[in-house]
């Protein structure tokens, strides 16, 4: 058995986050925030008259990856010395507001779906038919409201048992990542507990999440957070590819 498998029937049930883990489109992502925050601080800098560093690749893998929304601009807003009104979920992309400037980070990103679609990592699909083999339950557990849609334009949805969404946790009242709540109640979805459920992610507010429910068995995916700072978070061992995960035979 190689370094990286896993006795995949030791295990109740497999939760995987989305962006990153089973699908590209974090880099899509990425490029939705960059465009967002890059062109709200040349206006607040304007409207401020303070020049405010500009955004950087670091900023996500520090403020935003793996967490909800809003969140995510909180957290970077905080690290300008930022404040902004709250407003609401339903506020439009023009507004100066945590609601609004997330609802304009998220249009950009259905843009870019739409345009040009999502095709999952080969090594994931691999991973995913595997189990689906084995008969083993799998959850999407993803703080991004658009993840059924991802999951859908990637043909993948009729693998997973449910999806724990960003809208579906704010339905339900449940914190997310880098709180337990999300994975944990996949794994009750499935009558699985924590201990023997097992949890893969690519931020480190994920396998934080994994870590903070003392799930089984932690895997990062090493999709640029870097190795280190995935066990530092919690990772139990930490891989580039799905395909590593595989059993041979």
């Amino acid at each position: 058995m190689a370094d990286h498998t896993v006795r995949w029937d030791d295990w109740d049930a497999v939760l995987f986050d989305l962006d990153g883990v089973v699908t590209p489109t974090a880099e899509v992502h990425m490029h939705a925030w960059a465009a967002m925050f890059s062109a709200f601080l040349v206006e607040q800098s304007a409207t401020d008259g303070i020049a405010y560093p500009p955004y950087t690749e670091q900023d996500y893998f520090d403020h935003v990856d793996g967490k909800p929304r809003y969140d995510g601009v909180r957290a970077f807003l905080a690290s300008r010395g930022i404040t902004l009104p709250e407003g609401s979920p339903k506020d439009p992309p023009s507004a100066h507001t945590v609601c609004g400037l997330g609802n304009r980070k998220n249009d950009v990103f259905s843009e870019v779906l739409a345009t040009d679609g999502v095709v999952a990592y080969p090594g994931s699909v691999a991973l995913v038919e595997d189990l689906h083999r084995r008969g083993k339950p799998m959850a999407i557990v993803s703080s991004s409201r658009n993840a059924p849609a991802v999951l859908a334009a990637a043909g993948l949805t009729d693998y997973f048992g449910i999806i724990v969404h960003g809208g579906l946790a704010a339905e339900l009242g449940l914190p997310g990542k880098p709180a337990p709540d999300t994975f944990s109640y996949a794994a009750a979805h499935f009558g699985a507990t924590d201990a023997r459920s097992v949890v893969l992610e690519d931020a480190t507010s994920g396998v934080a999440a994994g870590r903070a429910g003392a799930f089984g068995l932690v895997i990062g995916v090493d999709r640029g957070a870097g190795p280190d700072a995935l066990v530092e978070a919690g990772a139990d061992l930490v891989v580039t590819d799905l395909d590593q995960l595989l059993e041979e035979s």
